[in-house]
């Protein structure tokens, strides 16, 4: 699995300000001399399973008819899903809609009523991802007309958080040794340590409805990147 790092460093010796917000009372200066690092690292990992919506949108000039073309077309959707999915896979209606249409005079006046458009939609979660393309052409060819919303995930992201936490303490303490060796000093003990909420940037397409000419729909994942921060505060002595 591929890891990309980057770290940025940012100190302060001894000066720090006394307002300075930590879950644990700040460290008195006058008996504990610090210094104050902090470390950020970025994972990369491979997703391992996708998240997507797929729907039918359909219209007519009665509600009752673009409602039953609608659920026609959702249902053989459905099974083409499950059939192509098979029982690893989940499927569940996210969303339905049945609204009017109107058609708006340009000289102004009433609007004028022109028909209904009814839309269903259903979120997919499979880890089959090589086979994503497929899934969609299974779906479009069976009546899918709306492809929306696909999203990349990981099944499990703590290890993933964990790695991205423990390299950015690393290059914390690492800077923190850095600083007061040049200072003449040596780190005598960690007085607190502080982690941002680790943020997840996943890979994400927005996709229009697939093009019924393509032999395959091609989709390609990408990498899932979590980033994570370590503030720490260690106290320092000659």
């Amino acid at each position: 699995m591929k890891q990309v790092f980057r770290a940025a460093l940012v100190a302060a010796v001894v000066i720090l300000p006394a307002s300075f917000a930590s879950a644990q009372p700040a460290p008195d200066k006058a008996a504990h001399p610090y210094i104050r690092t902090m470390g950020e690292a970025i994972v990369s990992a491979k997703p391992d399973c996708a998240r997507l919506d797929l729907g039918v949108v359909t219209q007519a000039a009665r509600a009752q008819n673009a409602a039953a073309q609608n659920a026609a077309q959702t249902e053989s959707m459905v099974v083409a899903l499950r059939r192509s999915l098979g029982s690893e896979a989940e499927i569940h209606t996210s969303g339905y809609s049945l609204t009017p249409d109107f058609s708006y005079p340009k000289g102004g006046g009433q609007p004028v009523l022109t028909g209904y458009t009814a839309s269903n939609t259903v979120e997919i979660t499979t880890a089959g991802l090589a086979d994503l393309g497929k899934l969609i052409d299974a779906a479009t060819q069976a009546g899918a007309n709306n492809v929306r919303g696909l999203e990349f995930l990981l099944k499990d992201e703590a290890p993933v958080q964990a790695r991205a936490l423990r390299e950015a303490a690393q290059k914390a303490r690492a800077s923190a040794d850095a600083i007061a060796a040049a200072l003449g000093l040596k780190v005598v003990r960690v007085l607190s340590a502080e982690q941002g909420a680790p943020q997840v940037v996943r890979p994400m397409r927005a996709m229009a409805m697939a093009a019924a000419a393509a032999p395959t729909t091609p989709i390609e994942s990408g990498n899932i990147q979590v980033q994570a921060t370590v503030t720490l505060t260690v106290e320092v002595a000659p």
